[in-house]
C-alpha cells in the first residue's frame, strides 16, 4: 500500500485500490448506508478544508500538542509494562496509524527499543482483516501483538476487536488508545475527551490514504482490505508535520499519574450509558447514529450527514471545540448545548428517512 509514511515508521497491510472506486458524496452514501449497504463498500469524497478551518486545525496543534504528547507517553509506558520489550504494535487504520507511529517513536526515545509497527484494517460489522492477521502471525507470536488506536468513542471498535480476536488463541483483545472518555479501558493515555488534532482532518494527516474498504468485487479472498492513495493531495500533506509537532513535546521523564491532571480521571459510569441517555432524549432508535466524543463528532461533520451537534455547556466556547463549531456553521448544522459527563461533544447523524 502506497502512503506518504516512511516504511521504518509503519508497514501498512492494505491493498492499493487507487482508481478502482469512485468516491460518493455524503448524502448519497448516507442514504445507501441507512438502506442497508455497508459503509465499507463505499468511499466518501475527501473534504477539502478552507482557510478558516485550517486556521482552527493549526490552533489545535499549537494548543493540544503537549497534552497529546503527555498522553502518548503514558500509554506507551503502559504498553511496555504490559507487553515487555518484544511488543509488536498493530495500529488500526487509518486513525490509529499516526498514533502508532508516535507510540513507536516515544518507546524508541525512552526505552531504546525499535518496536515493529504495522497498520491493519478493522471494520465495524465486518471484523478484522484476517489475511493481515495471518500475515502477522506467520512472523510473530500471538502474545507480542498490541493493538493501538486514537480514541474510544462509545466502544464499537473495541467490541468488534473482542469478537474478532476470539479466532486467534493467545492474541490479546486489549487496545491501547490516547483517549478513553468512554471509561472502558485503563490502557489509555487519559480518560479526558481531549482533542487529538489529527481527528480534525482526513487523509492529509493520515499518510494520504483513505478509510479502509471491503467489497467482494474488488477485495479478493486472499487480499488485505483495501484503501486509496490520494497522491493528488501531496501538496496538502501534513502527516509528518503533525507527528513532528507532537514528538517535539515528548517528556520521557514525566512520571505523573493520570489523575494529577485536571479532568483526566474518568467520570462515574460508562460512556455507553450516557449514549443511551442521548438516544432516549433525542428519539434516536439506532445507536449507531450517535457518535460521542470530539473525534467522532468531527468525523460526523467531515464525512456523514449530521442532524445536530451536541456540546457540553462547559466547552461551548472552549478551544477544543472551535473546529467543530466552524465546520457546523459551514455546513449549516444546528449546535445544541447538552450536559455530558464523559464527552465534550457528540455528533448525531441524520436519519435519511426523515429527509
Amino acid at each position: 500500500m502506497r502512503s506518504s509514511y516512511k516504511s521504518d515508521d509503519v508497514i501498512i497491510l492494505l491493498k492499493d485500490i487507487t482508481g478502482l472506486v469512485k468516491p460518493q458524496p455524503a448524502d448519497e452514501r448516507e442514504l445507501l448506508i441507512q438502506s442497508g449497504m455497508h459503509y465499507s463498500e463505499m468511499l466518501p469524497i475527501e473534504y477539502v478544508p478552507g482557510d478558516e478551518y485550517m486556521e482552527a486545525y493549526y490552533d489545535a496543534v499549537r494548543l493540544y500538542a503537549k497534552p497529546v504528547a503527555r498522553a502518548i507517553g503514558r500509554v506507551s509506558d503502559k504498553i511496555i509494562e504490559l507487553k515487555g520489550r518484544e511488543v509488536v504494535l498493530v495500529s488500526l487504520a487509518r486513525a490509529g496509524t499516526p498514533v502508532g507511529i508516535l507510540i513507536k517513536r516515544f518507546i524508541r526515545a525512552k526505552y531504546n527499543i525499535d518496536v515493529p509497527h504495522y497498520s491493519i484494517s478493522i471494520i465495524r460489522g465486518r471484523g478484522i482483516d484476517h489475511n493481515a492477521m495471518k500475515h502477522l502471525l506467520e512472523i510473530y507470536s500471538p502474545q507480542q501483538l498490541m493493538f493501538a488506536d486514537g480514541w474510544i468513542g462509545k466502544g464499537a471498535i473495541l467490541n468488534e476487536l473482542k469478537k474478532a480476536i476470539r479466532d486467534y488463541d493467545g492474541v490479546s483483545d486489549d487496545i491501547a488508545v490516547v483517549s478513553d472518555p468512554a471509561n472502558v479501558t485503563e490502557l489509555c493515555g487519559t480518560h479526558e475527551d481531549i482533542l487529538i488534532p489529527s481527528s480534525c482532518l482526513n487523509s492529509t494527516v493520515s499518510g494520504l490514504i483513505s478509510r479502509t474498504f471491503l467489497r467482494k468485487d474488488i477485495i479478493g479472498e486472499n487480499d488485505f482490505h483495501g484503501a486509496v492513495f490520494y497522491g493528488e493531495l501531496a501538496d496538502s500533506d501534513l502527516s509528518y508535520e503533525f507527528i513532528n509537532s507532537i514528538e517535539k513535546e515528548f517528556d520521557i521523564d514525566d512520571n505523573k499519574s493520570n489523575c494529577e491532571f485536571a479532568d483526566s480521571c474518568p467520570a462515574e459510569g460508562s460512556g455507553a450509558e450516557e449514549v443511551k441517555g442521548i438516544a432516549e432524549r433525542f428519539g434516536v432508535s439506532d445507536i449507531n447514529l450517535i457518535k460521542p466524543g470530539i473525534g467522532e463528532a468531527t468525523r460526523v461533520l467531515l464525512r456523514r450527514v449530521p442532524w445536530k451537534i451536541l456540546i457540553d455547556s462547559r466547552y461551548m466556547n472552549d478551544s477544543s471545540t472551535v473546529h467543530i463549531r466552524k465546520l457546523a456553521k459551514e455546513k449549516g448544522v444546528n449546535i445544541e448545548e447538552y450536559p455530558m459527563k464523559h464527552y465534550k461533544a457528540c455528533g448525531i447523524i441524520k436519519k435519511m428517512s426523515d429527509v
